[in-house]
């Protein structure tokens, strides 16, 4: 997906789409995820890890596949959702599936700081590879050799053995997801995710934006993109020794005033290096926050509902994901790109008070 979000905007653009266009197309990545979320974190909860993957699969392989075969606009929107869609539910199925096989929370921050450093990986390998490819062989090629990548998966997947199921109590499931918004807890938590979330987003929209105004090269964008997903995967890589020491919140506070500060300073870089060490900063203290969010999820939600809880947390950010780039975009098209940095630093930054007050509250244990 994140090779997609990247090549699909470079298309756009070099077809003279405009930033708001392209700000819809980026949007539809989070869309399916809106309505899938819920029902995917139930579907988990009764099914457990490897039939909500073998869907995902299917999808993220058929929609990036599209792309290939017919890279005009209408269809990079269908891709979209499809390979969104898809890796809202495979995010679900392995969240749920990892913070149920550990013992204590300090092996919850460490397990959920394992499994965070795949996707930055993935934010590295995706868009490296397809503007590499786009380059040298065109968008087409690209949208191919994303499309194997679901497939590569399923071969780690597909042999990883089931956790026993758990057995809901009746009040469980007379319970509707929306329950869980009474704890003020888990608002707090959605709504700190919904800052970082934002953040996340205006990175990936305007950097690519930015780069097309200043004349760079798609691998040159890529490897911007790279650079923070590099950053987000050693941190993340480093989070499992750190953890024992430090509570989530210190994390998740810490990193909203560092991201505040590094999009206040982002759109004064001009040159293509400097783009890149900020970059890098922001993989640095974004790359952070995600394993101490599910950690912490995990601690305030009961174990028999841990999918719902996810899911509800995905539709959430994923619902913002929809509106957020299509208010970039057009925000940018009005007042500039830059200001839209300016913009989401300082909402991060006044949200950070947020974070803070996540350091109060009991767990379900």
């Amino acid at each position: 997906m994140t090779g997609m979000r990247m090549a699909t905007p470079l298309m756009a653009l070099r077809a003279g789409q405009s930033s708001a266009a392209v700000g819809f197309l980026l949007a539809l990545f989070a869309l399916t995820q809106v309505f899938l979320a819920l029902p995917a974190g139930r579907y988990a909860d009764k099914h457990g890890l490897k039939r909500p993957m073998f869907w995902s699969v299917v999808c993220a392989t058929l929609g990036a596949g599209a792309a290939a075969l017919w890279p005009v606009f209408p269809v990079l929107c269908v891709s979209a959702l499809f390979t969104g869609g898809a890796t809202g539910g495979a995010i679900i199925a392995l969240q749920r599936h990892v913070g149920r096989a550990v013992h204590d929370t300090v092996q919850l921050k460490q397990a959920f700081s394992w499994l965070a450093v795949g996707p930055a990986f993935s934010n590295f390998i995706g868009p490296l590879m397809a503007g590499f490819i786009i380059d040298y062989a065109g968008f087409q090629w690209a949208f191919a050799a994303l499309a194997v990548l679901p497939v590569l998966t399923w071969a780690w997947v597909h042999k990883t053995r089931e956790l026993p199921p758990v057995v809901k109590t009746a009040e469980d499931e007379k319970n509707s997801a929306w329950d869980l918004l009474q704890d003020p807890m888990f608002r707090r938590l959605l709504v700190v995710n919904w800052f970082l979330s934002a953040c996340w987003d205006v990175h990936t929209f305007v950097v690519p934006i930015l780069g097309h105004e200043r004349g760079l090269s798609a691998s040159v964008i890529g490897s911007i993109l790279g650079g923070f997903a590099v950053a987000a995967t050693l941190i993340r890589l480093l989070l499992p020794l750190l953890v024992g020491r430090m509570h989530e919140w210190q994390v998740i506070t810490g990193a909203m005033l560092l991201t505040s500060l590094l999009l206040g300073i982002y759109p004064f870089t001009q040159e293509a290096w400097a783009m890149a060490v900020c970059s890098i900063l922001l993989g640095f203290s974004l790359g952070s926050v995600q394993p101490m969010v599910m950690s912490t999820l995990h601690q305030i939600t009961p174990e028999s509902r841990h999918g719902e809880a996810i899911g509800l947390r995905l539709m959430g950010i994923n619902a913002s994901s929809v509106l957020m780039p299509m208010v970039f975009g057009a925000l940018g098209t009005l007042i500039g790109v830059g200001s839209v940095f300016w913009c989401v630093s300082a909402i991060v930054g006044l949200g950070s008070r947020t974070a803070y007050q996540l350091r109060v509250g009991k767990t379900h244990g």
